[in-house]
């Protein structure tokens, strides 16, 4: 298995999915995060936070935004062990928020909100999995 974190979309294919209605809902996005050891903004802006602080601004300031689109912040963990299969690498952090549905997610990653505090997630991010998931205990098409 071959995997590439990255920080935006970039294959069209998978741009394309991510415009597509998707499931019923809810849907959970798992994160799965890896920090550069030093905070980098794209604006050259100095600094002396690491990733992991940069990506904290961000974090904090999307939970406050993720209710005005019916999300919430479900899951925060630190990657402290692999206890099953084998991976060159770890990631760093775990995260899971739930949204009604795809367009909510998309709808808030376009809004002026999230653009304002996104440049601290660019800065602290060194790459990233997000893998849509649902429940098939709750889903609303079963």
């Amino acid at each position: 298995m071959n995997v590439t974190n990255e920080l935006y979309p970039t294959d069209p294919a998978q741009q394309k999915e991510m415009m597509a209605p998707g499931p019923a809902g809810p849907i959970y996005m798992v994160n799965l995060l890896r920090f550069k050891d030093k905070a980098e903004y794209q604006d050259g802006r100095e600094t002396d936070l690491t990733g992991r602080e940069a990506y904290n601004l961000y974090a904090k300031e999307v939970a406050k935004i993720l209710p005005k689109f019916d999300g919430k912040l479900t899951f925060i963990g630190d990657v402290t062990f692999l206890a099953i299969g084998k991976a060159d690498d770890l990631w760093d952090e775990v995260a899971i928020a739930e949204y009604p549905n795809r367009a909510a997610l998309v709808k808030m990653s376009i809004s002026p909100e999230w653009q304002a505090i996104s440049v601290h997630r660019a800065a602290g991010l060194e790459g990233q999995l997000n893998i849509e998931t649902v429940s098939p205990y709750n889903r609303k098409d079963s």
